[in-house]
């Protein structure tokens, strides 16, 4: 009888255990669930920088299991989706986003030693055009970097916003240049940033004119290899009063990934060459003056 007892007696204590580790386990996850609900919610930049985040750990995201992480509704994820793709972080997927996938293009150090004496005949022309005390946008490039040159070289007192490192570094070397880098995502194959950072900085300012690039130009307007590239030159010629597009003839007749806008968006193209005649007359019709630098 008394060993019956004690084998109740050691059920019972060994059940005790078990209830009390249940409780325990219980009481761990009901904080852990409180402090999910009561934990506040990022901000929307943080929230954007969190979905680049995540894309940096798995090709594709899902509209609905954002939401459900950040707390937010499906529609809000939607519209952050939309501005990262716009501004060329991310490629849209049914119901998510993709990480962009990047083909084979030159970069900056190798598109800077082609065609050298044809950019700098661009650049050249692109500096005269600058009046003392104006106010600049200059975006990344070989070509635009040749205009910073010629800048910097004459001492054209002015003031410029650059994306791009080696533009604000060759427009350094002179006093007279005032340079203000935009803050951003570094592209270390470009130099330069990019981001909503970046574009948001930009759309905060206004200035006389915009002296930018391209990949390409075509009846349609100007266009960009790299998305990134073609949202903060879509800003720049936005913000612009004035705006010259510095392309070498090469690039006629070319169409490149991303849009930039269209032909009634520049005021001028700078070439080393004059455009073949379909070209020629679009831009006639869209006021587009055209200079060839000699």
């Amino acid at each position: 009888m008394q060993h019956f007892f004690l084998h109740i007696v050691g059920k019972l204590h060994t059940f005790a255990l078990k209830l009390g580790i249940l409780a325990q386990n219980l009481k761990v996850r009901m904080s852990v669930d409180v402090d999910l609900e009561t934990r506040p919610k990022l901000r929307k930049q943080e929230r954007r920088k969190q979905i680049l985040f995540e894309l940096r750990l798995r090709p594709h995201v899902r509209i609905s299991e954002l939401a459900g992480r950040f707390r937010v509704s499906t529609e809000t994820i939607r519209r952050d989706l939309e501005k990262l793709s716009a501004d060329g972080l991310l490629d849209r997927a049914h119901g998510g986003a993709l990480a962009l996938t990047s083909g084979h293009y030159p970069t900056f150090d190798e598109r800077a030693t082609a065609r050298v004496a044809e950019r700098e005949r661009i650049g050249r022309r692109a500096a005269n055009l600058v009046q003392p005390g104006e106010t600049l946008m200059v975006d990344s490039g070989s070509t635009t970097l040749q205009l910073a040159r010629f800048l910097a070289f004459d001492g054209t007192p002015c003031t410029v916003i650059t994306n791009s490192f080696p533009v604000a570094m060759a427009l350094g070397q002179s006093e007279a240049t005032k340079v203000i880098i935009c803050p951003g995502d570094y592209l270390a194959s470009e130099s330069a940033v990019i981001g909503t950072d970046a574009i948001e900085f930009l759309e905060r300012h206004c200035v006389d004119r915009c002296l930018i690039g391209a990949s390409a130009l075509s009846e349609r307007g100007p266009s960009e290899a790299i998305r990134g590239f073609a949202a903060i030159k879509r800003i720049m010629l936005r913000q612009s009063a004035v705006s010259h597009l510095l392309i070498d003839g090469e690039k006629f007749g070319r169409k490149s990934l991303a849009k930039v806008g269209s032909l009634s968006d520049v005021s001028s193209i700078i070439s080393d060459q004059a455009p073949a005649e379909d070209l020629a007359k679009s831009l006639d019709r869209a006021n587009v003056e055209v200079i060839v630098a000699r």
